[in-house]
């Protein structure tokens, strides 16, 4: 099963509960606003040692972010600000946990190692150039939907760490910080290909009038 199988069979899966909440009324943003308030307060008991419970409220905040889009659809409430509001909630979203791993990570009783902060760190970085780089390309009219570790990926991954303990989640961390950097390389060189110099239907600059944005 490749990656857009899967997703479909996600959608399935969830789909009575989309219909649900079309037949209540219920509007998109009010579905990412409570899978924003699942994921700070998963952060919080992340941050707090309760990695079980961390996994779970980013489980239920991936799931909201999956059915608000769904909701719009089918709604007809699709809008530009819509997809610019999810993603602005996704970054909230993501930073409060891994701010939340990274805490825990620094106050356990087990002490504090600068390399777990580091992983951390990095991880977070690469996830949230990953989005950038797809978001800036989207806007230069490109399309960016390449690399390995997309936004889906990263969640699943990252439950999956919390919810086998601290031994694994460093390693999860270890693999999101490494597969996010090479996926944030994949765009630069997609783009690159698309619209650097030379490529088909861009004129190169003369060495004289090179911008910069």
């Amino acid at each position: 099963m490749n990656k857009q199988e899967f997703k479909q069979a996600a959608r399935r899966v969830l789909d009575p509960v989309v219909v649900r909440l079309v037949t209540l009324g219920i509007p998109p943003l009010l579905i990412s606003l409570i899978g924003l308030l699942f994921s700070l307060y998963g952060a919080l008991r992340t941050a707090q040692g309760s990695l079980g419970w961390g996994a779970v409220f980013l489980l239920l905040s991936g799931l909201c972010d999956v059915m608000d889009g769904e909701v719009a659809r089918r709604r007809n409430m699709t809008s530009r600000f819509g997809a610019f509001i999810d993603s602005t909630l996704d970054r909230v979203s993501e930073f409060a946990y891994f701010g939340g791993i990274a805490l825990y990570f620094i106050t356990r009783p087990q002490g504090f190692h600068p390399a777990h902060v580091a992983a951390v760190m990095v991880a977070l970085a690469g996830s949230v150039l990953t989005s950038y780089t797809r978001a800036r390309a989207e806007g230069l009219g490109l399309s960016c939907s390449v690399g390995m570790m997309e936004r889906p990926e990263r969640i699943a991954l990252l439950t999956l760490g919390l919810l086998l303990g601290s031994s694994v989640l460093i390693v999860a961390l270890v693999f999101l910080a490494i597969s996010t950097t090479l996926t944030t390389l994949q765009r630069i060189l997609h783009v690159y290909r698309l619209a650097g110099p030379g490529a088909p239907g861009e004129r190169a600059e003369p060495r004289g009038e090179q911008r910069t944005v």
